[in-house]
């Protein structure tokens, strides 16, 4: 190896790894800024202009788009691509170091939470041409030439180089990682330029944050991947800080999602527990520790080893009571200091703190099926502005208010679900079932295991997340005293549960909205 190219954005590392260089006999030449950091660690360097004989045109947008460079780099180490170099007096290239333009930092710093981000000047002109150029085709000959793009591997390399061990294998994983990258680099800017909502190639870019203990089972492996944003400012739950406990499982994940995504439908205090990713206990509360219990009340059987998730800062008297029931892991906005103290005694409870933020409509989501990807607009309509009264009772106040929590909790549940709520606290949760009937005797089964003198003396409520074909959950409301019902209305079977609504005094209203959730 007697030549390398260096051009990186990112200069960490780069004048130890040019020392080791020049130390071994390998010349370099690069571009203006990195050449100029090169020279001023008192580094032999030559500038490409010096080797091209063209110098840098349009503002730097071209520096290295030659012949001259790219031949050194491509060009095969067989006779007839080595006599073509030689007589166009070029010599080859046989490492090249580059990382590109900070475009996701340029865009990150530019998105906004409540509207699409727009191209700016400093977006574009953060578009590196020749860096991925230089990576795609030092990488395509990798069999010939070195690739680097990454500051991790400057050691590694070094290492390989004066071990005299640039093995093929070696070649190659360098090779794929620079690929990677720059396929990771054009998806963020082919999402940032996108408008189509689903268009006719997809490409996601994704960056691993950390692999998991295990998959979904200890016999599967698993690993937590990052989806940066490119149109949006967001938070999830991948951006969460764990401020104490064991590492987080890819079921905790999961579980930590649905809870997350449950507890930000409330703008007023809320607390939620998740258990096998189905929210087993939900409640509002004039406190957070109110919250809590009245969560917990709906099913403390299925709450323990659970998930629990709170949209206010966790206070020591909720922590205290937190404790007395194994739970997987907590999420919430912040913690006071006492709580903290007192949460972190459980030394395998993982503690996250995320703040509270509403994803904006226009997210999506992606979900995998054999050898493909289903893609949709996440579900962020509610469906309770435009409620519609279908029966001949309307909903009283009281009523209407715990409708509309149960709808949201509803929205949130396995399909099918049935929610029975009293006053802003779920009593019973039947989700997943084949038969909607089947669900509402789960919720009653739950409810009926809650103390009569813990239930509030609120009217009895119930929400379906889809309509009912036949009246038969409507009468089995009946005999469990429901007074209210809130579902999204449409089937060609809606007067007959109308009929059985009127004749026993129970108010419904119709959303038309769906929310199925699989």
């Amino acid at each position: 190896m007697k030549q390398a190219l260096i051009s990186v954005s990112d200069k960490t590392g780069i004048v130890e790894l040019a020392k080791g260089l020049v130390e071994n006999g390998i010349s370099i030449i690069s571009t203006g800024g990195t050449a100029k950091t090169l020279k001023d660690n008192k580094i032999n360097v030559t500038e490409i202009s010096g080797i091209t004989g063209f110098k840098e045109i349009l503002d730097g947008r071209v520096k290295t788009l030659h012949p001259i460079i790219f031949g050194g780099i491509l060009a095969q180490r067989n006779d007839k691509h080595l006599k073509e170099l030689k007589d166009h007096n070029i010599n080859t290239i046989d490492i090249v170091v580059v990382n590109l333009y900070p475009f996701e930092q340029t865009i990150t710093k530019e998105l906004k939470q409540d509207s699409e981000i727009q191209l700016s000047k400093d977006i574009i002109e953060n578009i590196d041409i020749g860096g991925v150029a230089l990576l795609r085709a030092a990488a395509k000959n990798h069999e010939s030439v070195v690739v680097v793009c990454d500051s991790k591997d400057y050691g590694d390399v070094l290492e390989h180089i004066i071990k005299n061990d640039i093995s093929p294998e070696f070649k190659r994983k360098l090779a794929a990682k620079a690929f990677r990258h720059t396929a990771y680099y054009d998806s963020m800017i082919s999402g940032c330029f996108t408008q189509e909502k689903f268009p006719e190639t997809f490409t996601v870019g994704m960056r691993k944050i950390c692999e998991t203990r295990y998959g979904e089972n200890p016999h599967q492996k698993a690993a937590l991947y990052e989806v940066p944003d490119t149109k949006y400012k967001t938070q999830g739950v991948v951006d969460a800080k764990q401020l104490h406990g064991k590492e987080l499982s890819y079921n905790n994940y999961l579980d930590l999602e649905s809870a997350w995504s449950l507890v930000n439908e409330f703008d007023t205090t809320a607390c939620v527990i998740v258990k096998h990713n189905n929210p087993c206990g939900v409640a509002l509360g004039d406190t957070v520790l109110s919250a809590y219990k009245n969560a917990l009340l709906c099913d403390p059987v299925s709450a323990f080893g659970g998930i629990i998730a709170i949209n206010r800062e966790v206070d020591k008297d909720t922590a205290v009571e937190i404790v007395k029931l194994f739970t997987e892991c907590i999420i919430a906005p912040e913690y006071t200091e006492e709580a903290k103290k007192t949460l972190s005694a459980k030394k395998d409870l993982r503690l996250l703190e995320l703040p509270v933020q509403k994803l904006p409509e226009k997210i999506i989501d992606i979900r995998s099926i054999s050898r493909g990807m289903l893609v949709q607009d996440r579900d962020t309509l509610v469906g309770q502005d435009n409620l519609k009264v279908s029966t001949k009772r309307k909903p009283t106040e009281e009523e209407l208010k715990s409708l509309i929590f149960a709808w949201k909790v509803g929205k949130n549940v396995k399909s099918n679900a049935i929610i029975l709520v009293r006053g802003t606290q779920a009593v019973g949760i039947g989700a997943g079932q084949m038969s909607r009937i089947d669900s509402i005797k789960i919720a009653h089964s739950k409810m009926n295991e809650i103390p009569a003198d813990k239930l509030p003396e609120t009217p009895l409520v119930l929400a379906s997340d889809a309509f009912f074909p036949f009246p038969d959950v409507v009468e089995e409301a009946v005999k469990i005293k429901v007074t209210a019902i809130i579902q999204p209305g449409g089937s060609l079977g809606d007067e007959k549960s109308i009929d059985v609504c009127d004749k026993n005094n129970i108010t419904m209203v119709f959303t038309g909205i769906r929310h199925f959730r699989h």
